[in-house]
């Protein structure tokens, strides 16, 4: 007899159950997370961590949103040591975490932005992770740890509550872990706040004093030591009227339109409306600009 011709009888009870199985799998799969797609990091630059219900994955970035170099004014000196910094990265020399705090739109995330074209042939890849999502920052740095691209873990907004416990991972991931970051990878974080947690007249009354010397109470010391174990701190100060003009007409002329003495004016009616002076609202005064005159055109 041949293997053909042999029938497998299935009972009644496990028809049903196989049956009733399948539908059950046929509602769940909806819902279940796609698998992660496969990144061709030599045709990406940039990537989303997207959090799932069961795991993550990481989302490439079709449209990129990076200021063009000459565009950034005003912090000359804040772009050199950010472009010094990740250049000793990309060439595998030894680089430092990047703090970048101050005030807001003073062009902190431009300038992290900006520096990855312009070092994307050198190797430099970028992933933004939100802040919630730092937990799954070791799953980040195992995907990409055998890669041959150099990666920036991009956090924009970085600051913490006082109850929130997610800052621990990137705490354990800058300089505590005993695993550590994989040679490849550089963590660059934006922040309004310098220590990233804020810090209350409570905890100052613990300070202590031995003889001369100020002995801070163990709260501080928890909040600095998070913005301790980044080693290049980059410093954002509001703009003066002339660094704001200056900023502004370097827009106008990204964004291919003329300056022209009512811009000056403008410009400045623009920031008293707004209520201060930035490199955010100078963009914004700019866009403004040269889509007004196009429409004269």
């Amino acid at each position: 007899m041949n293997e053909d011709d042999i029938s497998y009888q299935v009972s009644p009870e496990l028809a049903i159950l196989l049956s009733r199985a399948n539908e059950v799998l046929a509602r769940i799969e909806p819902w279940l997370p796609p698998a992660p797609p496969r990144i061709d990091w030599q045709a990406t630059l940039a990537c989303r961590w997207r959090r799932g219900p069961v795991q993550g994955w990481l989302q490439p970035v079709g449209q990129l949103n990076c200021p063009p170099w000459g565009a950034l004014k005003g912090i000359d000196e804040q772009k050199k040591a950010a472009e010094r910094n990740l250049r000793q990265f990309v060439a595998g020399l030894p680089a430092n975490h990047v703090l970048l705090t101050g005030s807001r739109g003073c062009g902190k995330s431009s300038l992290i932005k900006a520096l990855l074209p312009r070092l994307a042939k050198k190797g430099l890849r970028m992933i933004e992770v939100d802040k919630d999502d730092l937990v799954h920052l070791p799953d980040i740095v195992a995907r990409i740890a055998d890669q041959p691209f150099r990666f920036v873990i991009f956090t924009d907004d970085l600051s913490f509550e006082p109850n929130e416990t997610a800052y621990k991972p990137l705490k354990a991931a800058l300089d505590g872990s005993l695993a550590g970051l994989a040679a490849n990878v550089l963590i660059c974080a934006t922040s309004n706040r310098r220590h990233l947690m804020p810090e209350f007249m409570a905890e100052n009354l613990a300070t202590g004093y031995v003889g001369n010397e100020v002995r801070p109470g163990e709260s501080i010391e928890e909040k600095v030591s998070l913005s301790d174990r980044f080693g290049l701190w980059l410093s954002f100060y509001p703009f003066d009227q002339d660094q704001y003009l200056a900023i502004a007409q370097a827009w106008v002329a990204e964004l291919g339109g003329a300056w022209a003495e009512p811009a000056r004016l403008e410009a400045l009616q623009w920031a008293t409306q707004r209520g201060g002076r930035s490199g955010r609202i100078a963009r914004q005064f700019a866009a403004d600009w040269v889509g007004r005159q196009g429409l004269k055109r």
